[in-house]
């Protein structure tokens, strides 16, 4: 191949001068007029592949000694990277784009390696009489939805098979680096996709704004202007979630063609997992994100020498990045701007070849243009005193250039940094995870939640394959969770000396100072006598420490060996303190919780009587965020034969002496019941006793007391939501009820009784209101829903009934306030029919 006697042009065919997207966003932000350039890209487009089939071509401004010939003995130009040498009229010097390699003389010959076979993600892309596998057809069908539905970014999460966890499967739109906060998301997490998944139902969030209001943890850790859509996936089960992402310039709602496109996507997705899951093969989490390559196909427009021309008559400089932020392809004239040839821009990210880029503040700049996808501007200082205005034109193969001089005075601009400092300690990508971990931390509520976290976010965001979290209890190391270990390996590292010096952890807690080994000889050199209990082959050891005080000790490791640069040994440092304080809370969460639930099981029954004509069944479970004692109770009580009472009722706090009235209410109930006082009668006793022990604190209360000998039930309530009703034949509704004031207001209140016929077959529920208040629905509403669901209930095993009501309040595992609920069932001596739970 002749070689160009001013500079060389370079590019694969698959993907041809960056394509003509490059150029048409140069000459477009150059001011040349479409016309122009589609007449140009036309001429390329017809006169190329008849011209060039099997050839290498090279132009110079005067005539070639040996011209064109057929590259004997090699592939066809269409099966490797193509070649083209161009003289430029301008003598500028040299266009590079990568896919060559540098040949004697200073220009580039061609490379010879044959092009890979096309892959999709990970996975090869079945051709003509291949039968494609699961992975690819599910990867096949993902990326076809993505395409059809226009979005810049999807992703595909698969739930778990033993966590209530989703673990990202496939991804595309954006580099898998930019999604490892991401890889795996609890299912009780405040975002999106685990809401989709929780309450099985399409979440659409439609801006910025939106995702702010709503979701504020995610908002911040991206914080881009963009719309976001999270479908359930679901079939015969429950599999994961597809999400999709598109630029804010898409209107901000969802028409009901697109939901019924998504919604069939998500089914044809569900359909090939159930598939693979017949067969045996479906994915592992342990596999990692597949990054697929979902673009719209086009004609490759092979580079002329036209082209290469154009491309340098533009003012100012153009270059390509890819998505992950690589230069492909740099002009001269953006090599002259940049101050760098283009051998060592080629290949590399910006801000590592062009060190005063090298702030997270520029990165951050190319992070918005991918998530995005909308241009954008900025202004840089090359120093000493060169100002540049960059613009970024993205799209889902990459990032089109244009770098021009600043006229006039630049607006302000961050300070490039130092090249002698560490830059790196503060990359964008980093700092990003950390703010999600960060945020993540301060959610956190017990110890089980901070082992959680660890192994879902932290291990992925570091590419760690094992992690043991320990806690300093008496002067040991208890592991209190780990990750990625045999049982038998960490039942010989549970319970070490925390003040052991012959191994890294106690060593690192002793000194407070975090320790990495890259391999296991680094280790044994420093620690000949630690003994390597795991095949593990790097490892982090980072101390958790507390106002000087040890807590613990967070140990990351790795299947291979792993260099632990300077940036991350920052990160995981910073984090390392992060995790400490959040461990230290939990632990004491959990401990004063593990006090107040033991009380609160002391003041409730232990069990409830067997009574001939009744089967019962009742749950209490506590609120799932606060550390206090909770007020409510229920209690059953025996009145002889012929006769039972059913009492529910709820102090008002969270707090020990709410804790202390409910015992003493409840024992206040039992006395005058058992004395055979009416149930209004019980109410106004009880209340008179409340208003003399605490006159700050109110209390509502339910007493039902049932005569089965007259088959009457007789109510009063005191402030208390009503009980439902549900007859044999399925009617089911609230009781209307005569109303009556709280408990420990008015010494002299009366409370009115409602009676009603004690039917065989009759189910009563009565609840607290944590079953029946959440946020934003109106409490007769939420009355209304909790009959229809006792109303679809199968009641033949109460205890099942019960808990299915409880599900419907809470489908999120998450309680507000604590709720107890007791369901009773009339069943007259002689049925002689047996039901489950009896």
């Amino acid at each position: 191949m002749l070689v160009a006697r001013d500079f060389s042009v370079q590019a694969a065919t698959s993907d041809a001068f960056a394509d003509t997207r490059l150029i048409a966003n140069a000459a477009r932000a150059a001011g040349i007029s479409a016309p122009l350039l589609d007449r140009t890209a036309s001429c390329t487009a017809r006169a190329w592949p008849s011209a060039t089939d099997g050839w290498t071509w090279c132009r110079s401004s005067g005539p070639s000694r040996r011209g064109p010939r057929r590259s004997a003995g090699r592939p066809a130009l269409r099966s490797r990277p193509l070649a083209v040498g161009v003289t430029s009229p301008y003598g500028r010097g040299r266009v590079c784009a990568a896919g060559g390699r540098r040949a004697r003389g200073g220009a580039r010959s061609p490379a010879t390696v044959p092009r890979a076979p096309p892959r999709c993600g990970r996975y090869p892309v079945s051709g003509p009489g291949g039968a494609a596998t699961d992975a690819e057809e599910r990867d096949a069908a993902f990326a076809d939805t993505v395409r059809r539905t226009g979005a810049s970014i999807g992703a595909l999460y698969l739930l778990a098979p033993d966590e209530q966890v989703l673990c990202l499967d496939v991804l595309s739109g954006v580099p898998a680096d930019f999604a490892a906060p991401w890889v795996r998301v609890p299912l009780a997490a405040p975002m999106p996709v685990a809401v989709a998944v929780r309450e099985d139902r399409m979440v659409w969030v439609g801006s910025q704004e939106e995702m702010s209001r709503a979701y504020p943890r995610t908002a911040m850790v991206v914080p881009y202007p963009l719309a976001l859509v999270a479908a359930p996936v679901t079939g015969v089960q429950r599999w994961g979630v597809l999400m999709l992402m598109w630029p804010a310039t898409r209107p901000p709602y969802m028409t009901a063609r697109e939901r019924g496109n998504i919604a069939a996507s998500c089914r044809r997705l569900a359909r090939l997992l159930e598939e693979a899951a017949e067969h045996g093969r479906l994915p592992s989490p342990a596999d990692g994100p597949r990054v697929v390559l979902t673009g719209t196909d086009r004609r490759p427009v092979s580079p002329t020498m036209a082209v290469a021309d154009f491309v340098e008559r533009l003012p100012g400089g153009s270059c390509a990045l890819d998505l992950e932020g690589r230069f492909t392809f740099v002009s001269s004239g953006a090599c002259d701007l940049l101050g760098r040839d283009a051998d060592q821009l080629l290949g590399t990210v910006p801000w590592q070849s062009l060190r005063w880029l090298d702030d997270p503040v520029y990165e951050d700049r190319y992070r918005g243009a991918v998530i995005s996808r909308e241009p954008v501007a900025f202004t840089a200082c090359r120093p000493p005193d060169h100002w540049l205005d960059i613009h970024l034109y993205p799209d889902a193969s990459g990032i089109s250039v244009r770098i021009v001089p600043c006229g006039g005075q630049p607006p302000p601009a961050p300070a490039p940094r130092n090249p002698a400092r560490p830059a790196a300690l503060a990359r964008a990508g980093r700092l990003y995870q950390l703010m999600h971990l960060a945020a993540g931390l301060t959610e956190v509520v017990g110890v089980q939640d901070v082992i959680d976290l660890v192994a879902d976010q932290i291990m992925p965001a570091f590419g760690a394959q094992g992690m043991v979290l320990s806690a300093a209890d008496a002067g040991r190391l208890r592991i209190t969770g780990y990750r990625g270990y045999a049982a038998d390996v960490i039942e010989r590292l549970d319970g070490l000396p925390l003040d052991t010096g012959l191994t890294p952890a106690g060593q690192a807690i002793a000194g407070g100072i975090p320790a990495f080994f890259g391999d296991p000889d680094e280790m044994r050199r420093i620690y000949p006598q630690a003994p390597l209990m795991s095949d593990k082959q790097a490892w982090a050891f980072l101390p958790l420490i507390v106002s000087g005080r040890p807590v613990g000790i967070c140990i990351l490791s790795y299947d291979r060996p792993h260099t632990f640069p300077a940036e991350e040994r920052a990160v995981m440092t910073s984090l390392a303190g992060l995790v400490a304080q959040a461990l230290d809370r939990a632990r004491l969460y959990d401990l004063k919780h593990e006090l107040a639930h033991g009380l609160q099981q002391a003041l409730l029954p232990r069990s409830l009587p067997t009574i001939a004509e009744l089967r019962v069944a009742a749950r209490y479970l506590p609120a799932t965020r606060g550390m206090d004692i909770g007020g409510d109770f229920y209690d059953l009580i025996r009145l002889g034969d012929t006769a039972a009472a059913a009492v529910i009722g709820d102090v008002q706090g969270h707090n020990v002496a709410a804790a202390a009235l409910m015992g003493q209410v409840r024992s206040g109930v039992l006395v005058h019941a058992t004395l055979g006082t009416s149930p209004d009668q019980v109410l106004a006793r009880t209340n008179r006793l409340l208003v003399d022990l605490a006159p700050d604190l109110f209390t509502s209360c339910l007493y039902a007391h049932l005569d089965f000998a007259h088959r009457r039930v007789t109510l009063a309530g005191a402030g208390h939501p009503p009980p439902l009703r549900r007859l044999p034949d399925g009617d089911t509704r609230p009781v209307e009820l005569a109303p009556g004031p709280l408990l420990g207001i008015d010494p002299d209140a009366v409370f009115p009784v409602t009676e009603m016929p004690l039917t065989p077959g009759l189910t009563l529920a009565f609840y607290t209101d944590g079953l029946i208040e959440r946020p934003g629905v109106d409490v007769d509403e939420a009355i209304d829903g909790l009959a229809r669901h006792l109303a679809d209930a199968d009641d033949r095993d109460l205890d099942a009934l019960v808990d299915a009501l409880l599900r419907q309040a809470g489908p999120d595992g998450r309680r507000t306030d604590d709720t107890a609920l007791l369901v009773l069932q009339h069943r007259p001596a002689g049925d002689g029919e047996r039901h489950p739970g009896e």
